[in-house]
């Protein structure tokens, strides 16, 4: 009997799923960019991260070996999401906090940032428009 209980309520809760439309490839597309573009910032892969940033974003101002020289001077101790949604263009934004260390001073700091994205038809993929999180003295 309390196989058959189990076997309905197992039926019950994936009955509402059956009917659940499919997420848009748009929105798994921005999912997987939000999360390999959070994992590298974690790791300290500026130089990486840069590939989600909008061509003409990089264009206008490309990361020189003194920025990636900078990058490397700290450490990313944290990077947690604080609030993120849709914004009224289509695109997304979010607000991060992001925790580093100055290997040199061993000093944590905090620095906020502020992710907008927008959804580029033509590559089927989101694009970074804020630019990498100022986290170096010389971008704050």
């Amino acid at each position: 009997m309390s196989r058959l209980l189990l076997l309905f309520a197992v039926l019950a809760l994936a009955l509402p799923l059956a009917g659940c439309p499919e997420r848009s490839s748009r929105q798994q597309a921005l999912d997987r960019a939000l999360y390999t573009y959070a994992g590298m910032i974690r790791w300290g892969e500026f130089e990486a991260a840069q590939e989600f940033l909008d061509p003409e974003v990089r264009a206008a101002a490309p990361l020189t070996e003194l920025d990636l020289e900078r990058f490397r001077q700290i450490q990313v101790t944290s990077y947690h999401v604080k609030a993120a949604g849709p914004t009224a263009d289509g695109g997304y934004a979010r607000t991060v906090d992001v925790g580093v260390v100055n290997r040199h001073t061993q000093t944590e700091r905090i620095v906020q940032a502020l992710e907008t994205w927008r959804w580029d038809e033509p590559s089927r993929r989101w694009l970074l428009t804020s630019g990498l999180p100022p986290v170096t003295a010389a971008q704050r």
